[in-house]
């Protein structure tokens, strides 16, 4: 299994960022995919969850209705949509071979929200 994330950087409060994970390994299209995030000092969340075939999406409700998690089965890639991004947001962010668990995952991309 190997999961490489990216698409993090610096963003103001309220602005939006994609994220990435290209995914390799395994059959992509058969396994349910996930994002997870760590914040400075604090534990592994898991934050959002999607089936093979796009037909189940879930999301914790720390981030319900601001992120969005879809898939690209023909480019074996997950993605995670970042809106109204708060300074509570920054945080690794970390792509999971997971419906609702935070392993296994990739090494994560960093994403920072300040003005």
């Amino acid at each position: 299994v190997r999961l490489v994330e990216s698409g993090g950087g610096s963003v103001q409060p309220g602005g939006s960022l994609r994220l990435s994970c290209a995914a390799s390994g395994f059959t992509f299209a058969a396994a349910n995919m996930g994002w997870a995030r760590q914040a400075p000092g604090k534990g592994l969340e898991w934050i959002a969850g999607i089936t093979p075939g796009s037909g189940n999406v879930e999301y914790a409700d720390s981030v319900k209705g601001r992120f969005r998690i879809f898939r690209d089965n023909s480019k074996a890639t997950v993605y995670l949509q970042l809106d109204s991004l708060q300074p509570a947001g920054t945080a690794m962010y970390y792509c999971v071979k997971a419906l609702q668990n935070v392993a296994p995952r990739g090494q994560g991309t960093l994403v920072t929200v300040s003005a």
